[in-house]
């Protein structure tokens, strides 16, 4: 089995795009966040979603309103629990285009500001 597409994303944003990451798949009763990052002065919530298709925006397409509505309630909620002050915030979504095998990644996209 294949390492799991948070722990890729984690890595490519702590070594490739300098973020620090800060929680990985926070829950509560509503969902879960796949994880949480600082990219500099901004805290990052970072969708998380992976594709063995040749069709990247098939993956980035499940990030639908709905979705967008559900990971902003969570942001509000985490923020609540760890009693973080008015912080900058943004959502960001990375993609992952999987080997057919679902082992590695052959492509990843990081889509700042996604929503």
């Amino acid at each position: 089995m294949g390492i799991s597409s948070e722990k890729i994303a984690e890595q490519h944003l702590a070594s490739v795009e300098n973020y620090i990451i800060l929680d990985r798949n926070y829950r509560c009763p509503l969902g879960e966040i796949d994880l949480v990052a600082m990219d500099g002065n901004t805290l990052v919530f970072v969708e998380v979603r992976s594709s063995s298709s040749p069709y990247p925006d098939l993956a980035g397409e499940s990030v639908g309103f709905r979705k967008q509505k559900k990971l902003r309630q969570l942001a509000s909620i985490y923020l609540n629990e760890k009693k973080i002050p008015h912080f900058r915030c943004r959502f960001d979504v990375v993609i992952l285009l999987m080997d057919k095998e679902r082992k590695t990644a052959r492509e990843i996209g990081l889509y700042k500001n996604a929503f």
